[in-house]
């Protein structure tokens, strides 16, 4: 089994072993002998830092070196590409003019490179009917066709219905719930502030009752029968 390779590890004070080194420090940019850069460096209370190992001679900062690996560290982490997800939550029985403001929220997120997960919940006895927020599926891949390609088709996920889409390239991106204003851009932080809004929708849905649309029938027979009886 083979080891992985080391990372070469940034030589300090008397570990830079070279005849000469160019040191920078502040407004200086001077080549030294090491021996003198490196007293130099204790005189400031500071370290010699190898920060250029390949060039001839070597390049080294007289900075404190504890400082110096955090501000590294810090550095790479800003560097890292960040991957921005959105998340749009669905209900099985979510009216025509709701569903158009969620699918505009998510034509929004994709229009600024957001990867986008649909999220579609079943509340209380909508379990029995799982096929209903299957065929809601198939319809919001339809309707973000244009914006969007599929990452990972609708899939059952405990009570929801899991799918993710990526963005198209901007050229190839049709809207069809709104389309873009002019030549702009649509910013990013639109995108959050809609965000903002499907999820204080989606907190006042779990919030109430759950959906009775599969009880309402049964209540009503039963008004109707009780009725019947006072009729009679």
């Amino acid at each position: 089994m083979r080891r992985r390779p080391r990372p070469p590890r940034t030589r300090v004070n008397d570990k830079i072993r070279c005849p000469e080194v160019r040191v920078i420090f502040r407004e200086h940019n001077v080549v030294l002998p090491t021996w003198k850069a490196l007293n130099k460096a204790k005189e400031l209370g500071l370290d010699l830092v190898e920060v250029a190992p390949n060039a001839k001679p070597p390049v080294c900062r007289i900075v404190d070196y504890g400082k110096f690996k955090y501000e590294q560290a810090k550095q790479k982490k800003t560097d890292r590409p960040k991957t921005r997800e959105k998340e749009v939550k669905l209900g099985v029985n979510i009216g025509e003019h709701d569903y158009a403001i969620k699918m505009m929220h998510a034509e929004n997120f994709l229009a600024s490179g957001c990867k986008v997960r649909i999220v579609l919940k079943f509340m209380g006895r909508q379990m029995a009917h799982k096929q209903f927020g299957f065929d809601l599926m198939e319809k919001v891949k339809v309707d973000l066709a244009g914006m969007s390609h599929i990452d990972l088709e609708p899939k059952l996920n405990n009570r929801n219905i899991l799918m993710m889409l990526s963005p198209k390239p901007a050229d190839r991106q049709k809207r069809k719930f709104r389309r873009a204003e002019g030549d702009e851009e649509l910013k990013y932080e639109d995108a959050e502030e809609a965000d903002d809004f499907d999820n204080d929708d989606d907190d006042a849905y779990e919030d109430g009752v759950e959906d009775s649309s599969y009880d309402e029938v049964g209540e009503d027979s039963e008004s109707e029968s009780d009725e019947s009886e006072s009729d009679k």
